[in-house]
């Protein structure tokens, strides 16, 4: 029953790529007769008929869209069935598929891990399938076939499904490619505009560069095991050289999708090209795939850490998370910022990923239980709030036809019901109290404070310098998050766009979002809920689960003790309300604090325009000048100067360009490298025919002394 909803969710989902696809087929019949009615007016009163006739049924195109993404939806309904059923059974199903090589099935594993992150999946794509329809009327015309747009999203979610099902290196990797290939094709679906071919080529690359590490870290534990099934792999017993070897490999290769630092160069450059349900998807759901892998690779397959490894993802962790909300902050594009905060998160759930290691490794299995909990946990949320924000950037993007935080403003006012969507997911990504960020980052840092019970001294000393790193980000996450929805939903408008948005008049379209806020919502109260469910996770891979009195709590969370530490959502909501109640009634009931409307205070200056307000360079100066190296920055002030001894300013001119520093120091070397070294190579092609007959006579002789 349980193996059925996970089989059906992937059907489903490769069902509505097919529908997309024969959606495509009536719209070519469609083009041929216009053609024919233009090539042939005098003959062709069938085809014409036949061309008003489908022109009157433009409802059927409407129709399958719909059932496209009706389809989506139920594969989304049933992988969170599947889910929800594996981690309540708290059980292990596995089955054999008939496909693969003719001496090597598909296997197929669906544990708790496994069901988890189809959970996730399942709920971002519920959504996505209520916000896509009104969505994709944008690419109605020609240019953008939604036939294309629908096929590759479904082949892209089967094969993220396949990902989690797969118990062999051969299917794994069938999987992941499809997955890695279908979202190429997603990303580079506005094909026309050069950034996009640009931004899509090098996820391409990227992705290629990762799986051949992942497909060498399973080379490893295959070449000392009996064939590519995961029983086989678990059942090996490596050197610590070799594991070692395999574990930077696999993070090489999962960190390079996830986006880790620094091999996350491609989000930011595929995030803002690709249609915003693609890069909720992407960011929310693909991303937590690759976690999936990591930790499935470490934790499943790998046999006993190291505590070196947990250490490795530590650093990398936090090299992420501080980098990525640096970036961020810097950012002006609105979807290009979501992508470099996503660098933020991931960042952060390898950083409790690396407490978990270090602590398994050191014989401390409970605070491992809490940290892997803490990650799995900050991984649901951060699925969670991308999604909405994403599913956000792209209601406003449709309604403001902008991106550029610079160029909105007042969004709030003529878009309320979004505002407040998107000020969920604001609050939520900067894990305010009241919200379900913070409550796996709280988890995280008391796993980080419990390194008085280690030995070592190295490790003594660097997690407290990993917990400041955290708390740092979580601040400049809290800051950046108050600058987007400042700049965009409060003060004047600043464009004529900005000025005449209004709401999406598909109420639909606004149903995917607002579930996803209200699970924010509803995990910031009950958070045990989820903690529960990954408890039985944690309980599979490490063999250790919390105490059920103290992590299982509905009212309270003491993680370690309630000695140490402990938090009670619902009781501080509720004295917040109080709070909240009280002052309010205080303002109405004192005449000197009634609220009233009035026009912000204009200095003297006579009235506020649009360019008094804060830009978003503006508001980050502060930052930029305390955190100056860690981008590399060209600020330019151009002024005309005119009078007779040019001291009158005409006008001013500002620029400011800021660069990553992983293209100068580690792609753009790679590249040139490559590129002499194709010159060097290009040297052999001398269009010759005697010198290629002598290079086969020497390949030949060479084969023949090898075989000998």
């Amino acid at each position: 029953m349980i193996l059925g909803f996970a089989y059906g969710a992937v059907l489903l989902s490769f069902a509505s790529g097919l529908l997309a696809l024969l959606m495509n087929q009536r719209f070519m019949l469609l083009e041929l007769s216009r053609y024919w009615c233009k090539k042939f007016p005098d003959r062709s009163g069938h085809y014409r008929s036949l061309l008003e006739n489908s022109l009157k049924e433009r409802r059927y195109p409407h129709l399958l869209r719909q059932a496209v993404f009706l389809l989506l939806g139920l594969s989304g309904l049933f992988a969170a069935a599947a889910g929800l059923s594996v981690l309540v059974v708290d059980t292990v199903v596995t089955d054999q598929i008939a496909f693969g090589l003719p001496w090597l099935p598909w296997h197929v594993r669906f544990d708790g891990l496994s069901g988890f992150f189809f959970l996730i999946i399942g709920i971002a794509v519920s959504a996505v399938s209520l916000y896509g329809p009104g969505y994709v009327h944008a690419y109605d015309d020609s240019k953008h076939p939604f036939a294309v747009l629908g096929l590759f999203t479904g082949l892209f979610v089967c094969g993220m499904l396949l990902v989690l099902l797969a118990d062999d290196a051969f299917f794994f990797m069938i999987a992941w490619e499809l997955m890695s290939v279908a979202s190429y094709f997603l990303v580079a679906f506005q094909h026309e505009n050069p950034a996009n071919r640009r931004a899509a080529f090098l996820y391409l690359l990227m992705a290629e560069v990762g799986a051949l590490a992942i497909i060498l870290a399973f080379g490893i534990l295959a070449s000392f095991a009996d064939g590519f099934a995961f029983d086989a792999l678990r059942n090996v017993t490596l050197s610590t050289h070799w594991a070692s070897i395999a574990f930077v490999l696999a993070l090489l290769g999962f960190g390079m999708k996830a986006g880790l630092a620094p091999v996350h160069v491609w989000l930011p450059e595929a995030h803002p090209v690709a249609p915003s349900h693609i890069s909720a998807l992407m960011s929310g759901v693909m991303l937590k795939v690759a976690l999936y892998g990591l930790i499935r690779f470490c934790y499943d397959l790998l046999g006993e850490l190291q505590w070196q490894w947990g250490v490795t993802l530590l650093i990398v962790g936090t090299i992420s998370a501080l980098g990525g909300i640096l970036y961020a902050m810097m950012q002006v594009n609105l979807k290009r910022l979501l992508a470099y905060s996503s660098v933020e998160n991931i960042g952060m759930i390898a950083m409790a990923l690396g407490l978990s290691v270090i602590f398994k490794a050191t014989g401390h299995p409970q605070l491992a239980a809490l940290g892997l909990l803490a990650a799995l946990f900050h991984a649901f949320n951060h699925a969670l709030f991308k999604n909405l924000m994403f599913l956000g950037a792209g209601i406003i993007q449709h309604r403001t036809h902008e991106l550029n935080i610079d160029m909105m403003g007042g969004l709030i006012r003529r878009m309320p019901h979004t505002s407040k969507l998107f000020l969920v997911g604001c609050m939520s990504i900067s894990s305010l109290p009241l919200f379900n960020g913070f409550v796996s980052e709280w988890l995280a840092f008391q796993t980080a404070l419990q390194v008085s019970v280690l030995d070592n001294g190295v490790l003594r000393s660097l997690i407290p310098v990993a917990a400041a790193s955290m708390a740092l980000t979580a601040a400049l996450a809290a800051a950046c998050f108050v600058k987007v929805f400042g700049m965009m939903f409060l003060g004047k408008s600043r464009s004529r766009h900005s000025d005449k948005a209004h709401e999406v008049k598909d109420k639909v379209m606004l149903a995917g979002p607002s579930l996803l806020a209200g699970l924010c919502f509803l995990i910031r109260i009950f958070p045990g809920l989820v903690i529960s469910l990954i408890n039985r996770v944690a309980g599979q891979l490490l063999g250790q689960t919390l105490p059920n009195d103290t992590a299982l709590g509905w009212l309270w969370l003491a993680p370690v003790s309630t000695k140490q530490a402990s938090y009670s959502p619902l009781l501080v909501l509720i004295a917040a309300l109080i709070a909240g109640c009280i002052s309010f009634w205080y303002l109405r009931r004192n005449p000197a604090t009634v609220m009233r409307r009035a026009e912000p205070w204009d200095c003297g200056f006579g009235g506020l325009t649009p360019r008094m307000q804060y830009s978003c360079h503006a508001f980050a100066m502060p930052l930029r000048r305390i955190f100056a190296k860690a981008w590399i920055i060209d600020e330019q002030i151009d002024k005309d100067l005119q009078g007779a001894l040019n001291q009158e300013v005409a006008a001013i001119r500002y620029q400011l360009q800021i660069q990553d520093h992983s293209w100068p120091r580690v792609y753009q070397p790679i590249a040139q490298g490559v590129g002499r070294m194709a010159e060097q190579i290009g040297r052999i092609q001398t269009g010759n025919i005697r010198v290629y007959l002598g290079y086969s006579f020497v390949t030949l002789l060479f084969m023949l002394w090898v075989i000998s």
